[in-house]
């Protein structure tokens, strides 16, 4: 069993003091890796969804539940291809998310079972490699709604979320991955500042609650060749839209393809006064 979350020490320092050395490798996509092993239906009901009413294929967190040997198996591969840190598989282990599959209920259990995962493994790896640590990142995902646009074209104003609703299933994703063993917590692929902003206060919340602090990623997502989010912010006024929370480091995700990206991470690295 992973450590309890309590025990487990503050890996700011730790994480600090690597960054300033060399560079640090993230592990590569979770979604791509599940397909290749293609679960079908069953495979991803498991028997104790065997009779769940909606369909659940693609619901690729709930696999930490119903098949975490293909989780485990992706984390360890990406292990040994030599990644220093590993995501949870909770891109959309939100309630707000899991809502799409009549799953708003499990969000913790899959937040808490999908970072034991990664626990396990990284643990695994720096028992055989001690003078290389690893450690978990807790993966926040952007949730499947957006806070500053309209689902609506007819109706500027409409939301189908808002912010406090944002708060509560990023607070409650949090706790079940410090729960689970989570080193770090990756704020990722956000496409909406806003939905970033309520992910920040529900950690702030967490770390208040918990009486102490995990160090923090943030990471964006340019959507087309404006260089701008979804919700229309360029490089620059993403940084300063998160910059409060004093991340460990900031970035973007894979978007455009890395020749694409290389201008607006070069603009990250020259505005953020943090690790990139």
């Amino acid at each position: 069993m992973p450590q309890p979350s309590s025990l487990r020490p503050d890996a700011t320092a730790e994480l600090t003091a690597l960054l300033e050395q060399r560079i640090l490798v993230l592990d590569g996509a979770m979604g791509t890796a599940i397909q290749r092993d293609r679960p079908d239906e069953a495979g991803y009901r498991g028997e104790r969804f065997a009779d769940w009413p909606t369909d659940v294929q693609g619901n690729n967190d709930l696999l930490s539940l119903t098949a975490p040997a293909i989780i485990s198996g992706i984390h360890r591969e990406y292990l040994e291809a030599g990644a220093d840190l590993i995501e949870t598989n909770t891109f959309n282990a939100t309630r707000i998310s899991l809502a799409d599959y009549g799953m708003s209920e499990l969000a913790y259990e899959i937040n808490l079972a999908s970072a034991r995962l990664a626990r396990a493994e990284c643990d695994a790896m720096t028992a055989r490699t001690p003078d290389r640590p690893r450690y978990v990142a807790g993966a926040l995902g952007p949730t499947s709604r957006t806070a500053s646009i309209s689902p609506d074209v007819n109706d500027p104003g409409a939301r189908n979320v808002g912010y406090d609703e944002l708060v509560e299933a990023y607070l409650e994703q949090a706790n079940g991955l410090v729960d689970g063993g989570a080193d770090v917590l990756l704020i990722e692929t956000i496409f909406d500042t806003l939905n970033a902003k309520a992910a920040v206060f529900a950690l702030e919340t967490l770390f208040e609650e918990r009486g102490r602090r995990w160090p923090v990623m943030v990471s964006g997502t340019i959507t087309d060749a404006s260089g701008r989010t979804l919700s229309g912010q360029v490089t620059q006024a993403f940084w300063h839209s998160i910059r409060h929370v004093a991340p460990l480091l900031v970035g973007l995700n894979c978007a455009l393809g890395a020749k694409d990206m290389r201008p607006y991470i070069a603009e990250i690295a020259r505005i953020a006064d943090t690790f990139v």
